[in-house]
């Protein structure tokens, strides 16, 4: 039987000379230096930049490749009265980056729509049918949002019915583009955009910036657009966040105002989506509350429904409006979260009772999983077991009962590094019916027949890959500090490193020598978590363990000494506050092991 991965503890070096160069350079303290350190801005004008983020950091919006030859096309379209859809993705990426080109086009009293596929019924990207339906609706202009790139065969069905194209995207390209009247994209051939890793939701705002700076007619937008665009900011924070690009250089911008905007001056629907999930209106935002509670909810309408809903409450103007929408996404969430723990639960029973916890990677099939929750699903075991997991989600034999419908496996992957999903996909593909993705991430159909043999010849590749087993995940400790270090003014200096995220992961720490003081308490829905008490020297603090509840026993087995791998967070409660330690990993005993 499979069972959890045991990380292995690596210690980032200490450089005592250069932290103490950069601490009196920038004013900081020698933590926030030594994490400075680690992530390579050892240069204090570079690191200086890091931490404040200036708005005025963001490139001029008609560097972006596309931009000017979109802005031409849009604006004569609008002059021509020529009806204009936004067809975006309905991932959070593209409903965030489609309510910011369907809000700003509405501003300059275009004629437009937008369009989102449905995620089961369509699949990603530009499809024919789609387009055929939006040509028949009296539109001429289509503009993407975060898809398109690669849709090829699309584009020329969009010349066949009339329709003119611009792209914006950020995916990767294929040898060949698209024809189209604009492609917007940072990574453009021929092209030197000085940052290659906006989002999609990114991308629309510096094409909506761009149309702002147009319409006002100097390099100084009108305070209506002005208003407009500090909207746009935090609706395009929504899709970088969640789409886990690079939180750098622009898209740290980004996140970092649009954050602050959020609650600042939130938008109708992000207000009531806010409330909703429980976050309390004068608490600040930060990257992990979009990551874990926002995002999700804003997916499920996409993963268990139709998407077009959370463009409608990212743009609504009413209060109602937005109070009902927020209330459906709130109650499709807690649908998605009930299917996602059942189909986790089925995943691992199937592991154990099919033993295939030595396999090299996991391919996992069920009938009645549901297509939309499977990439979650695939996800939350690669974090388990370290190992490419493929999750296939067969239809119910018992709701298809007459036949009618073709029996096709949809399926998702997720991937460890080293391990190119979407190449192994490729050397599948004649027992695929169709696949795309990138290295990490990826989706496939195939035939429940062809299941068998598509497991052996991915665990094959993925054993001639690692001949010596695949490595056990490494957990990358930035500073070993006492548990007196961790106090208010710590984690308020460490909020100038957020926004956390892709490539500015959040900080962890160690700590050892560590005693649990009292007993343990398991907590939270099915008791999945864990409470308690670490002591040392004097100090005594509360650490949470999401997730780890059936670990109790290990925890407990050094006779309660401990060490710890932690983010401090700051705990309030009835208006007092003090610092918890959130656990990644744990050791019993007194010592650390450390890779």
């Amino acid at each position: 039987m499979a069972t959890q991965t045991t990380k292995t503890w690596r210690l980032l070096p200490h450089d005592r000379a250069a932290l103490e160069r950069l601490s009196s350079s920038l004013q900081v303290g020698p933590i926030v230096a030594q994490l400075l350190l680690n992530r390579g801005l050892n240069d204090p004008m570079q690191a200086r930049r890091f931490l404040d983020a200036p708005l005025n950091g963001l490139h001029p919006p008609e560097q972006l490749p596309g931009v000017p030859e979109a802005v031409e096309r849009i604006f004569a379209a609008i002059a021509a009265g020529r009806r204009i859809c936004v067809y975006g993705d309905y991932d959070v990426d593209g409903v965030s980056g489609s309510a910011i080109l369907l809000n700003g086009l509405r501003l300059l009293n275009a004629k437009v729509d937008v369009y989102v596929p449905h995620r089961l019924e369509e699949g990603y990207g530009l499809n024919r049918q789609a387009l055929r339906q939006i040509a028949d609706s009296g539109a001429s202009l289509v503009v993407t949002v975060d898809c398109g790139i690669a849709s090829l065969e699309e584009a020329e069905e969009a010349q066949r019915l009339g329709l003119e194209l611009i792209v914006t995207d950020h995916h990767e390209m294929r040898d060949e583009l698209p024809k189209a009247s604009a492609l917007v994209h940072p990574r453009l051939p021929g092209t030197h955009y000085p940052f290659g890793s906006l989002s999609g939701s990114a991308v629309a705002f510096k094409l909506a910036w761009a149309l702002a700076l147009r319409a006002s007619g100097s390099p100084k937008v009108t305070p209506q657009f002005r208003e407009y665009l500090l909207d746009s900011i935090a609706l395009a924070a929504l899709g970088v966040v969640a789409d886990v690009v690079p939180l750098l250089d622009e898209n740290r911008i980004l996140v970092r105002h649009g954050l602050h905007l959020l609650r600042q001056r939130p938008l109708p629907g992000l207000h009531a989506l806010c409330a909703s999930a429980g976050l309390a209106p004068q608490t600040a935002l930060r990257a992990a509350d979009i990551g874990f509670r926002i995002a999700p909810r804003l997916n499920a309408a996409g993963r268990l429904g139709c998407a077009r809903l959370v463009v409608d409450l990212l743009t609504t103007a009413r209060a109602e409006q937005a109070t009902q929408l927020a209330r459906y996404l709130e109650e499709q969430n807690a649908q998605r979260q009930t299917l996602e723990r059942r189909m986790v639960a089925e995943a691992r029973k199937t592991i154990e009772e099919q033993k295939l916890g030595d396999d090299p990677a996991l391919v996992l099939a069920h009938a009645g999983w549901h297509p939309g929750i499977i990439g979650i699903v695939a996800s939350r075991l690669v974090d388990r077991y370290a190992r490419p997991t493929l999750a296939i989600a067969l239809p119910d034999p018992e709701t298809d009962a007459d036949g009618t419908h073709v029996r096709v496996g949809v399926g998702s992957g997720r991937s460890v590094p080293g391990f190119a999903l979407h190449e192994a996909l490729r050397s599948c593909d004649d027992l695929l019916l169709s696949h795309g993705g990138h290295a990490a991430a990826a989706g496939f159909r195939i035939l429940p027949e062809n299941i068998d043999a598509f497991r052996a010849r991915l665990c094959e590749r993925a054993a001639a890959q690692f001949p010596e087993g695949l490595a056990a995940p490494t957990l990358l400790l930035d500073a070993e500090t006492p548990l007196s270090a961790m106090t208010l003014g710590l984690v308020a200096d460490l909020d100038r490193l957020e926004p956390y995220g892709a490539h500015n992961r959040r900080p962890l720490f160690l700590a050892g020598d560590l005693q649990i003081k009292g007993e343990p308490r398991k907590m939270g829905g099915g008791e999945r978590h864990l409470s308690f008490r670490v002591a040392q020297r004097g100090t005594v603090l509360r650490a949470v363990a999401w997730n780890m509840a059936e670990r109790l026993e290990e925890l407990l087995s050094a006779g309660g000494a401990c060490c710890l791998a932690f983010t401090p967070k700051i705990n309030e409660w009835q208006g007092y506050r003090s610092v918890d330690l959130e656990v990644s990993d744990f050791q019993a005993g007194s010592q650390a092991q450390l890779g």
